[in-house]
């Protein structure tokens, strides 16, 4: 069921309501069990649905343990009690055992009712600890029966053993739920959805019915909740979410935190229905999660396998659940349903993940740069730090295959990171021997939510006595419009530092010139799509002019990507003052190969002052 499991309680009065039966007579045993079962639920604060079945389930047991004693003592239902006798005893024994078994049947139906599982299956669950302690508990009702005659003070004298036993229950079902549940959000954990699924498997084999299904949930970019506002919000944003999906489950199903900010929902029903399942749950958090003055919007990926089409083992279905959930997050889907083609490359990409980890700890990556030069002299005014990866087994990796990857795993900040320090050193180095140039860094959609971004590039900055105003870092227009509001308060972060922010690919997203200037953007870098086919498409190169036009005519620097001959760049510094970049003008190099270049310049450039002297 979707309702946190709790742990299996046990009444201390059940061994005095058991000699109550025999000493002040059936009727008087129920109303005592009842008072004792509403005083109880008050202090525990239940639902009052909860209450009136305690009630109810505790009256029952008591008057089936009644009719038992009744039937093998030979004494009328509702007789007067005369005393106990030994012969009363073994009478007295078997009604309590019915007493509990009854309890525990009906506790057990309406469980099984709830989530779908058998009876015996509920019934053998954490049996032997709760039969124990019940056997003890009715031995101590009988002699409670015996001496009950003596005076309160010789039943008093029982309550220790009651409370031992009460406190070994207690104590074991403690345990049992801690190894199978998180203590944070009190869902089950990992294991109990192993053993939730597995059993949930081998209900449908014996029905013969469709089902379970599996959904894996991810919270997207829950890092920068933690890095951010700390982890005691972090675990109170948990709690919320885990609320969230319980509700939002079927009452069948059964929800589970597998560890950080994953979840997983055992459920039962068609494809079509685990699908609808997998939609409410998703829907279940757009609503944004209020904690204090803060209004946090929280977003998830789901990927989903059901049985037997993907899947007839508990391995299985976890694998191919991951599988989706880890397309969904590639595609950007927010849920994702597996099929067998996600398979053709998802281990291998899996692998390059976990050789890019490594990588960044190996010394496999490396640093390049790609000159940016003013068209109008052709000098260098600045270099693009671009990643590059020598993998030791595959060679040379493109960058399209690992920073997909990067930017979906997490592993984009410590990548980003690399780059940003390894640029920046080179760059003090450059500044050193009095090569004033601007280094472009690329920043992704991720890092326009890290709003401790501001800081850690100007620890980086500082650490190398490189100062700010010479970095330029680079966000994509669809980098800005997945979060505009944190991505404008880390823009005029940066910019109050000095840092030049620059749009990557313009024009192929959604931005308009009119919003670029409200978020006070420094450079604007038109997208090689449009700058490469300018000498021979008109359209384009309206496009671009008109782009470069308004550009410079709003104080933004102008960066045209893709360059790729002489024409081209001809063509550009027509259209005003305008930086290229492209292969005709440089391609991608190691720092000693733009060192040359920008000593190269500088030589070329003292020798013409030379000359007009």
């Amino acid at each position: 069921m979707n309702t946190r499991p709790e742990e299996r309680t046990l009444s201390t009065s059940a061994p005095f309501v058991l000699a109550l039966i025999v000493v002040a007579g059936v009727g008087f045993a129920v109303v005592v069990q009842a008072i004792a079962s509403i005083a109880d639920d008050l202090l525990s604060r239940r639902e009052l649905k909860k209450s009136l079945f305690n009630t109810a389930q505790y009256a029952v047991s008591v008057f089936a343990g009644g009719l038992v004693y009744s039937w093998l003592a030979g004494t009328p239902l509702f007789a007067l009690p005369s005393g106990v006798h030994a012969g009363d005893i073994l009478p007295l024994l078997a009604a309590g055992m019915v007493m509990v078994a009854v309890n525990w049947v009906l506790v057990a139906g309406v469980v099984s009712l709830a989530s779908g599982q058998t009876l015996w299956t509920v019934l053998r669950s954490d049996s032997r600890d709760f039969v124990v302690t019940n056997l003890i508990l009715l031995c101590v009702g009988g002699i409670a029966a015996i001496v009950a005659g003596d005076g309160v003070g010789a039943l008093a004298l029982l309550a220790a053993p009651v409370v031992a036993a009460h406190l070994f229950a207690s104590s074991a079902a403690k345990h049992a739920h801690a190894a199978t549940h998180d203590a944070l959000t009190g869902l089950g954990n990992r294991g109990q959805a192993d053993f939730d699924l597995n059993r949930a498997l081998e209900m449908a084999q014996r029905t013969r019915s469709g089902g379970p299904g599996l959904v894996f949930l991810d919270l997207d970019h829950f890092k920068d909740f933690n890095d951010t506002l700390g982890h005691p919000v972090g675990d109170r944003i948990l709690r919320e979410i885990a609320d969230r999906l319980v509700s939002s489950a079927p009452e069948s199903a059964t929800v589970h935190r597998l560890g950080g900010d994953e979840f997983a929902v055992v459920m039962n029903g068609s494809l079509e229905e685990c699908q609808q399942t997998a939609r409410d749950l998703i829907g279940s958090l757009d609503a944004p999660v209020k904690l204090d003055d803060l209004e946090l919007l929280v977003r998830v990926s789901a990927g989903l396998a059901v049985a037997p089409m993907h899947g007839t083992d508990v391995e299985s279905l976890m694998k191919n659940s991951d599988i989706a959930l880890y397309h969904a997050k590639l595609e950007r889907d927010r849920i994702s349903t597996y099929a067998p083609d996600f398979d053709v490359n998802t281990i291998e990409r899996l692998q390059l993940l976990a050789d890019l980890r490594s990588a960044l700890d190996s010394g496999e990556l490396d640093v390049v740069y790609q000159p940016q030069v003013n068209l109008g002299d052709r000098r260098t005014v600045g270099v693009e730090a671009l990643v590059r990866w020598n993998h030791p087994v595959r060679g040379n990796v493109p960058p399209d295959e690992f920073i997909p990857l990067a930017e979906n795993s997490g592993l984009i900040y410590p990548l980003t990171v690399f780059v940003l320090d390894r640029a920046l050193r080179q760059l003090s180095h450059w500044r050193t021997d009095g090569h004033d140039v601007r280094m472009a860094v690329n920043l992704s959609a991720r890092h326009l939510s890290d709003l401790a971004l501001p800081d850690r590039v100007e620890e980086i900055a500082a650490r190398y006595g490189v100062p700010l105003n010479s970095l330029v870092l680079e966000v994509t227009e669809t980098g800005i419009f997945s979060d505009p509001v944190r991505a404008d308060l880390v823009i005029r972060a940066l910019r109050q530092r000095g840092v030049a922010i620059a749009i990557d690919d313009y024009g192929t997203g959604n931005a308009s010139l009119s919003y670029l200037k409200k978020l006070e953007i420094d450079e604007l870098k038109v997208d090689r799509s449009f700058v490469s086919n300018i000498s021979d498409d008109n359209q384009d190169l309206i496009i671009v002019r008109s782009t470069i036009e308004l550009a410079l005519a709003l104080g933004l620097r102008v960066v045209a990507e893709g360059i790729e001959d002489e024409a081209t760049a001809q063509e550009l510094h027509k259209l005003g003052e305008v930086v290229g970049q492209g292969y005709h003008l440089g391609r991608p190099v190691g720092a000693q190969a733009i060192e040359m270049r920008l000593n190269n310049e500088r030589k070329a450039e003292g020798s013409n002052v030379k000359v007009s002297d």
